[in-house]
């Protein structure tokens, strides 16, 4: 490798914004090819239960493009079939093109799986049987939800979250690439047979170990910018650790090193980029100004420690926390301006009554909420409550 280029923390994260789609203009119109286009650029977009707000995968995409429409968003998995549903670092939307890669992964869970006490236990001792027989009712009478089937007691499986042998089987099944999910009905997943929904090319498209590690290790260095082995293998979760380093070993040739300066003063990190960094520093364009709130899951954030050593932000998500042991709140979104985390917001919409409640707001240390600061908080506010279709906000605590 190159003689290390030594880069501002500022420096690597307006990168990393940039590549992610934060750097954009969000008034820009956006319908399915640029929605999707931003998924792929993006690489992934992780999907999780919790709806205090609104969907994690809506926030997601609406923080990058206030003309961002759900429906879009389904059109590209439901219809199109542009995107899939699968497992990176946790549920996931990802495009379909890199289908072929998630072999290697739902062998992994499979085996995985096979050896599990808890996977042993919800769906007992007649495993084959049942995985025999929930795939046999998925081929003769197609899409299936877990409240579909029964359990050997004759009671039904229950909603998603709900851990029967049947739900146990459909899972097993998904997870070893023979199922696939086909759509959600209020977020509960519907499963058909993966040769029924994922178009046959990609299917076919399966790359060996070697092809797949040099896919992983490339295309997460494509969207973070910067990174150390470690954060390239995170990233997809696809590889182990040992072989993302020995990638960046091999591959020396093709890498810049870099050191990225830490908060504090503390010693600089060494990471890798490509030999264009500095074209693609050249052209990294300001970003919006506007203040904007992250959903927990943006890629920005979910590597907790990479957001606190490029962003100086100590996040932690504590829904699952109990609560009297929360520092922040349940469902805490982070807010970005320009290329700084600024804060955070503890917020709920209440349906019931139209009401976007924000709970509670903490400003980062050193960061003033001046007039122009308060504004643009009500002005993206304003935007959200328009978004999720409140009718009103209220501010309880915070301002």
């Amino acid at each position: 490798m190159s003689t290390p280029l030594t880069l501002e923390r500022r420096t690597a994260r307006r990168l990393f914004l940039s590549l992610q789609g934060l750097s954009d203009n969000p008034n820009r119109r956006m319908r399915s090819d640029e929605l999707y286009a931003l998924i792929e650029r993006m690489g992934f977009v992780q999907l999780d239960s919790i709806i205090t707000i609104e969907r994690a995968h809506h926030l997601t995409l609406f923080s990058r493009n206030q003309t961002y429409r759900r429906r879009d968003f389904d059109r590209l998995l439901e219809k199109d079939r542009r995107l899939f549903e699968h497992w990176t670092h946790d549920a996931s939307v990802i495009p379909i093109q890199w289908f072929g890669h998630w072999s290697h992964r739902f062998e992994r869970m499979a085996n995985k799986q096979s050896n599990s006490a808890w996977f042993a236990e919800r769906i007992g001792p007649d495993a084959d049987k049942i995985i025999a027989g929930v795939l046999e009712h998925v081929r003769a009478n197609g899409p299936t939800m877990s409240r579909d089937l029964e359990d050997a007691e004759g009671t039904r499986a229950g909603p998603w979250w709900g851990w029967g042998p049947t739900k146990a089987a459909l899972e097993h099944l998904w997870w070893s690439g023979q199922l696939s999910v086909v759509r959600r009905k209020n977020f509960q997943k519907v499963y058909d047979l993966t040769e029924r929904v994922i178009p046959t090319h990609h299917r076919d498209d399966l790359p060996d170990r070697d092809a797949h590690i040099e896919w992983a290790c490339t295309t997460a260095l494509d969207r973070l910018g910067v990174a150390t082995s470690g954060e390239i293998a995170a990233f997809w979760a696809a590889i182990s650790p040992a072989e993302a380093k020995a990638w960046v070993e091999a591959n020396a040739h093709r890498l810049q090193d870099v050191l990225v300066e830490q908060p504090d003063g503390a010693k600089p990190r060494p990471s890798v980029a490509w030999p264009h960094l500095e074209d693609q520093l050249a052209g990294v364009p300001e970003p919006p100004s506007r203040l904007r709130f992250l959903s927990p899951f943006d890629p920005v954030v979910r590597d907790r420690n990479r957001a606190l050593r490029l962003f100086d932000f100590d996040y932690r998500f504590e829904a699952f926390v109990p609560a009297p042991k929360r520092r922040y709140g349940y469902y805490v979104l982070p807010m970005l301006e320009g290329d700084r985390i600024v804060g955070r917001a503890c917020m709920k919409f209440h349906r019931d009554r139209g009401c976007l409640t924000v709970n509670n707001l903490w400003w980062e240390p050193k960061v003033k909420p001046g007039k122009g600061r308060i504004d643009a908080l009500s002005s993206e506010l304003e935007r959200l409550r328009r978004f999720l279709g409140a009718e009103t906000i209220t501010v309880t605590k915070g301002l």
